[in-house]
């Protein structure tokens, strides 16, 4: 590593499915962020490329005060202790949202990429990592045990959506950089990342995700930012049948499934979470957004 380099001390760790394409593309420009690709993955999926590779992201932030990086890293314990290890003075972002929302998302994500096949129930058992990440109470405890609580910004995704300029300029305050005001774009968090279909053809799907993948690890963000331009993404990863909302009657199920957790997060966060232990009529993914 050159004497000249640095790397984040500020990471939006998620969890995912939280708003972080939002907060990455409103901090781009105020802040020192991974050159043309939001989320590296470098302390889950490609720690072992080396953090020479993971520096190489951030070399043309040499003139900003702060360098960060948006990536939902909080539900991996091994990402947890890799970080440590590299960034022991780290500042953290965690954004917590209704985790029946939550893991829903990340289903309809997770099948987006062909990561899941299954339906909801059945994808819960089989692909622990999406109930993994909603567990808040218990990784955020060991977030706090290994860096501190004093090192990390908490907020909710209610937050956002009531009022997205103070929930940035909070953000702003703790990493130290100037108030970014939002214009009425970007004020609203619109359907960016927002999943909607499955994909019409699953090994396509799988084939796109393996391309993808691999320039990624080759840091190959032109050819990849050209193909998402292109429609080509989309393509490969959308246009098949909608995602139906969930019954009320599995709603009740996840929700009773995190009740523990979500206690265990009012007690961290001292934030009154009542209104994720009770039913909701809508289950559609929120937005915000003028229009309903």
């Amino acid at each position: 590593m050159s004497d000249s380099a640095r790397l984040p001390d500020f990471l939006g760790i998620g969890p995912g499915r939280t708003g972080t394409t939002w907060l990455h593309d409103v901090l781009e420009g105020h802040t020192g962020l991974p050159a043309r690709v939001k989320e590296t993955e470098f302390f889950t999926t490609y720690y072992a490329n080396g953090i020479d590779w993971y520096l190489g992201h951030f070399r043309h932030c040499a003139d900003m005060e702060h360098i960060g990086e948006i990536c939902p890293y909080f539900g991996y314990p091994p990402a947890r202790e890799r970080i440590y290890a590299h960034l022991p003075k780290c500042r953290f972002l965690v954004t917590f949202r209704d985790p029946v929302e939550r893991t829903y998302s990340h289903y309809k994500l997770m099948r987006r990429y062909a990561w899941a096949r299954d339906g909801f129930d059945e994808a819960l058992e089989r692909n622990p990592q999406i109930v993994e990440t909603t567990r808040y109470g218990t990784h955020l405890a060991n977030w706090f045990e290994r860096f501190g609580r004093e090192s990390f910004l908490i907020q909710l995704y209610e937050d956002l959506q009531a009022d997205p300029q103070h929930y940035l300029d909070d953000i702003a305050k703790f990493i130290g950089i100037a108030r970014v005001e939002l214009s009425k774009s970007r004020s609203l968090l619109s359907n960016v990342n927002t999943v909607e279909r499955v994909p019409k053809s699953r090994k396509l799907a799988q084939n796109a995700r393996h391309l993808l993948t691999t320039l990624k690890s080759r840091r190959a963000y032109r050819t990849l930012n050209l193909l998402e331009r292109s429609g080509a993404w989309e393509f490969c990863f959308g246009r098949g049948e909608e995602f139906t909302p969930l019954s009320p009657d599995v709603e009740m199920r996840v929700r009773a499934r995190f009740r523990d957790e979500i206690d265990r997060l009012e007690e961290l966060i001292g934030r009154d979470l009542s209104a994720w232990k009770a039913p909701r009529s809508d289950q559609r993914e929120p937005r915000l957004s003028s229009s309903p």
